[in-house]
């Protein structure tokens, strides 16, 4: 395995602080659990190398869910699940001489999900095989993704739900070039299938109630993105039940502009400039006192500065120190009981046929 120096390549993301949980398995394996939230325990309790499981994860989300984003992420959570923007199969082939670009990444990024588009099984294995080289705990097919920029352009997303067959053998393609676990262990540990929830979800307390209500798995895509302080920071104590590693939003800039000035200029000039290391930043404050100022003097500053420290020495004058150095906090919520009565929202159920096919009950309107 090539693991260790493909992620020499990017510096450690994670300060090593007392108390601080560094991951740096390099396979996939994860935690057995009860089903539902997790009781509290510390973090110290989790075996080096071991992940939980991924009761949360951050969608793929092309041009979101980048390295900067990742790094960002896993400053605020330990145990979140990330995934890759979506890797079109054909890059990883056509640029197997430069794969560090698309497919590198730090150790502690783990738990990671490389997300693979494509309809050719022949590029799907290759690309599949190259990845494999850099140790993602899973390799994920899109052949669901509604968004028009990925199913209106080549054969993948939803346009893959035309050819369920084409699915299988595609994922046959994939499983048989990775030495991830991926069939068999979600043979042994899902006996019956598991569905994640994702869409719509806005609020850590929404998922935390969506799992009390019986949820497998729960995936959050732009308000992770759009909120990252509220909705990650939240996710090991909440979801989890594991001790914080959350400290401040200031530490976490700190540690950030420690891996962003490292990696300036890394893939040639200006791949990745301050500008793009400063992207993911741009909602750290969400809502806070001073976020408009400061997203204006972020304007200006990117104009000049050639380094995060200087763009954060310049800018950050405008975000009150109550709101740099608060630690995270929950504020009651009226959410607890999100999806308590879904139960009466669900739609009658499907009854099984003796050809295996499905049919719908007939529908009525029931009137007041």
């Amino acid at each position: 395995m090539r693991s260790a120096a493909r992620h020499a390549l990017l510096p450690s993301l994670l300060p090593a602080n007392p108390g601080t949980l560094i991951l740096r398995r390099q396979l996939g394996n994860f935690l057995p659990h009860a089903h539902g939230l997790l009781p509290g325990r510390a973090a110290s309790s989790l075996p080096a190398g071991e992940y939980l499981p991924p009761l949360f994860s951050v969608a793929p989300m092309m041009d979101w869910t980048d390295n900067h984003y990742r790094t960002l992420a896993r400053l605020i959570s330990r145990h979140a699940w990330l995934y890759t923007e979506m890797v079109v199969a054909e890059t990883i082939v056509h640029q197997k001489d430069n794969l560090d670009k698309f497919l590198a990444f730090p150790a502690e990024q783990h738990p990671i999900v490389l997300q693979i588009g494509g309809s050719n099984l022949d590029n799907l294995s290759k690309a599949t095989e190259l990845a494999s080289g850099y140790s993602y705990d899973e390799i994920n097919l899109n052949c669901g993704c509604p968004s028009g920029k990925v199913a209106g352009h080549g054969c993948f997303g939803a346009r893959l739900m035309y050819d369920p067959e084409f699915v299988g053998d595609a994922m046959s393609a994939i499983a048989a070039n990775c030495d991830v676990p991926y069939y068999y262990a979600l043979l042994r540990d899902f006996p019956d299938v598991h569905f994640t929830l994702n869409g719509g979800l806005t609020t850590i307390d929404q998922v935390s109630a969506s799992i009390r209500q019986g949820a497998h798995r729960v995936m959050v895509g732009r308000a992770a993105y759009n909120n990252p302080w509220n909705m990650l920071g939240h996710v090991d104590s909440e979801i989890y039940g594991m001790t914080t590693g959350c400290s401040s939003r200031r530490q976490i800039l700190e540690s950030y502009q420690i891996y962003g000035d490292s990696v300036i200029g890394q893939y040639g000039i200006s791949r990745p400039n301050v500008r793009q290391l400063v992207k993911p930043l741009l909602h750290l404050f969400h809502s806070e006192p001073g976020n408009g100022l400061w997203k204006r003097k972020a304007d200006s500053t990117l104009r000049h500065c050639k380094t995060l420290a200087q763009f954060l020495e310049e800018t950050l004058d405008a975000i009150p120190d109550s709101v740099l150095d608060t630690p995270i906090s929950k504020e009651p919520s009226m959410e607890e009981a999100y999806f308590a009565h879904v139960d009466s929202l669900l739609p009658p159920r499907y009854t099984k046929l003796a050809n295996s096919s499905y049919e719908s009950p007939t529908l009525v309107t029931a009137s007041t």
